[in-house]
Parts: C-alpha cells; structure tokens; sequence
C-alpha cells in the first residue's frame, strides 16, 4: 500500500479549517481529492466517507456528554437519513462503473457544494441578525434581569424534519456533502431558537450514524480506496486537533467566507468550467457578495463594514 504524504498533507489543512468551523468536511476533502489528486469522483467519496466515519463520533461524544443533543430530533432525522444514505450509495452504483457514472457523480458533487455555500451565507447572515438583535441598544429585557434564560422547548416537527434526513442521507450517499454543511443549516430554519451548541452538538450525533450508514455502503459498492482513507486520517486527525485548539482565537466569520468562496470554486470546476470563466464568475459573486453583505448590515443597524471583519458569525 503506498502512503501519499502530499494527499496527507491536504487532509490536514483541510481538516484545521474543519476545526476551526466545524464544517467543511466532506465538501472540502472529496472536491481536493478529484482537483488536485485526480481521484475519480466515487472513489473520493466512498474513501472519504470511511475516514468520517471514524471521525466523527469524537466530537459528538463530547457533545453528548455536556448535554448539548436534542435526542428526538437525532431519532426522526436519522429515521430519514440513514435508510436513504445507504440507497444514494446503491443509486450511485446503479448508474454504470465507466467515466459515466464519474460524470455524474461529480455533477451531483457540483449540485451539493452550491448548496453547502448557499448554507455558509445563510448561516453567517442568521448570525449577523443574531448579533444585532442582541446589541445593548435593543435590549428588550429589564434593567438587572439576568443576561440569559434557559433554553426554549422545542416542539419537535417529525415529518419535515424526517424529510431533511433524507434529503441529507441522499446527498451524503451520493457525494459525501451534506452532513454538516446542508443539515445543519436546514435545522436552523427549522428550528430557529435552538441554541447554537445545541444545534451543533444534535447535528454531529445524528451524523455518525448517517456516515457509518453511507460508508458501509460504499465499502460493500461503492469504489473504496484503503491508501486513500489511510492518507486521509493520517492528516485529518492532527487538522481537526489543531484547528480546535486554535479555534476561540482564529476570525471564524473570515473563515466561513473564504470557504463559501472555496466550495464555490470546487462547484465551478465539477461543472468543468473553463479557469478563464471560472476567474471572471468568481471575482463577480466576491464584489456582489461584498456589496450586499454591506446593504444588510446597513439594513440590520450594524456597521456596515467590509466582508472581511473579525467577528465570529
């Protein structure tokens, strides 16, 4: 088995961007694993998806130990993800072994990175009305009144939130995106005053299972790749360390952008557009997403300061 110290080191820059936003995962590691390695689609994803599965319970675990997991909402999201991550596997492998069938996963890849940065923007706006809602200025509570209150009791929704299972598990199946990068934001619109580690911590443990689904099928039918998952964990484990060390010191929101804008550029070249036209769409969305980030700003009575601000959300 021959050990790819340059795939090893992409795991790890990719996996302190992990740490530090806890996301990125799948939608970053399978789109450098095609880009720069030249590994076929399926084979990225289903080697990719056997590293997670390791991975993932180590921050779930810690979660669940501070009491930051929403068990029901676990149960009915994995009640729809994790039957339908394992069929993505069987749907990707029905559609043929040839350059086909990597044509068109790496197509449903495309489809699934614009949705993971739609997701990034998304968030880091309902952080952004987070953040104004609470300045001193709009304080709604009573003077001496206590900072904060417990959290709310959520009335868990089964059939929309057994709907966002599946669609997750298919995309995960499918592409190895979506169990960070789409369910996560999907709940927050859901369930919109869910605490943020509540949120995270209830996202993280309903995705093990869903990727322990996803891996065993593709170890079964998927294109499973021993040297690359052993790269991959050889760099992902110390990243995701690093990442959280450094992680309460680093400028989470600059991250979050930069990597909407990398999961744009990956999407681009999944579609196979040309490096020309990619430069000239990519310089375009950075001036209208930096323009419009300001009028929201505005709009919510923040400053209305560039993109590139140190804030967390």
């Amino acid at each position: 088995m021959h050990f790819d110290f340059t795939m090893a080191a992409g795991a790890l820059l990719v996996s302190v961007i992990v740490g530090l936003t806890g996301m990125g995962g799948g939608a970053l590691m399978t789109p450098m694993l095609t880009v720069l390695f030249g590994v076929p689609p399926l084979t990225a994803v289903s080697s990719d998806l056997v590293a997670a599965a390791i991975m993932k319970p180590v921050g779930s675990l810690v979660h669940l130990r501070h009491g930051t997991v929403n068990l029901r909402l676990v149960g009915w999201l994995c009640a729809g993800s994790v039957p339908s991550a394992f069929c993505g596997v069987l749907i990707a492998r029905a559609l043929g072994d040839g350059s086909g069938v990597q044509d068109v996963i790496g197509k449903a890849m495309g489809v699934a990175l614009l949705m993971a940065a739609a997701g990034l923007a998304i968030r880091g706006y309902l952080a952004m009305k987070d953040r104004a809602s609470r300045r001193p200025d709009r304080r709604t509570a009573a003077p001496g009144s206590p900072a904060s209150e417990p959290p709310p009791v959520i009335a868990v929704r089964p059939v929309p939130t057994v709907i966002v299972g599946i669609v997750g598990g298919l995309s995960v199946g499918m592409t190895s995106v979506g169990s960070g990068s789409l369910i996560i934001v999907t709940l927050l619109a859901l369930y919109p005053t869910l605490k943020a580690n509540h949120l995270v911590g209830t996202d993280l443990l309903q995705a093990v299972p869903l990727v322990w689904a996803a891996a065993l099928g593709h170890i079964f039918f998927g294109d499973f790749h021993l040297a690359v998952t052993v790269a991959l964990l050889a760099g992902s484990i110390p990243g995701v360390i690093i990442g959280s060390l450094i992680s309460a010191r680093a400028p989470g929101g600059l991250i979050r952008r930069v990597l909407a804008f990398v999961l744009l550029a990956s999407a681009l070249k999944m579609f196979g557009v040309g490096n020309a036209a990619m430069l000239w769409i990519l310089l375009a969305v950075l001036v209208g997403a930096a323009a419009l980030w300001m009028l929201l700003r505005a709009a919510h009575g923040l400053r209305p300061i560039a993109i590139f601000d140190r804030q967390r959300g």
